[in-house]
């Protein structure tokens, strides 16, 4: 692992997911969200899936995949999700505590890159997706400045600023002086005024 690249603690941002999730509603599950291929219930299926593969990452455990992740969908929402994505993402939380996540390759959805990467990725994850979710159901959302930093810094550095592209889509212009939270859900391709309101 690079010496420049510091362990991150996962923990604020699931615990946030983990408080937004007791507010979720089951007439909320069709609502549209600010990620525009999904609807609520999509997203925690995706949420679902993204907290083992993330889990998998920083244990280094390999599981065969053929054609990519599926697709998430209300569909394939598990039944029990009120209970096992909160022990998902303490799953998830613990594995990325050992030292060892954040060394060497791993792989994540298919893709091999280095352990402190997909780290970081599984981070951004948790606060964006979270993000989305607490606009999606009219919930308060916070973010530690610890966790808005390393996303802020690892969408920037995936960003395309000639072309305007980032790792999730087009970049949202947002205004250099806004706050550090919003610049980062413009780089992932949302528009930090996004409400629930504005679609219905």
């Amino acid at each position: 692992m690079a010496e420049s690249t510091a362990i991150l603690d996962l923990e604020p941002p699931a615990r946030q997911l983990t408080t937004l999730l007791s507010g979720v509603t089951d007439d909320q599950l069709s609502a549209r969200t600010p990620c525009e291929e999904y609807t609520v219930g999509d997203l925690l299926d995706h949420l679902m899936g993204l907290t083992v593969a993330f889990r998998d990452a920083a244990t280094k455990t390999s599981r065969p995949m053929s054609g990519g992740p599926p697709k998430a969908s209300v569909a394939h929402l598990d039944a029990d999700w009120r209970s096992r994505l909160p022990a998902q993402l303490d799953a998830l939380v613990a594995a990325w505590r050992d030292p060892g996540a954040w060394e060497g390759t791993t792989e994540v959805g298919g893709v091999t890159l280095p352990g402190a990467v997909a780290g970081q990725f599984g981070m951004n994850e948790l606060v964006i997706h979270g993000w989305d979710l607490a606009r999606a159901t009219g919930q308060p959302f916070e973010c530690d400045p610890r966790s808005t930093e390393a996303i802020f810094a690892l969408l920037s550095q995936s960003a395309d600023a000639d072309r305007g592209e980032g790792p999730f889509g087009p970049v949202v212009d947002v205004p250099p002086d806004a706050p550090l939270l919003d610049r980062a859900i413009g780089l992932s391709g949302r528009d930090p005024s996004w409400t629930s309101r504005a679609v219905a």
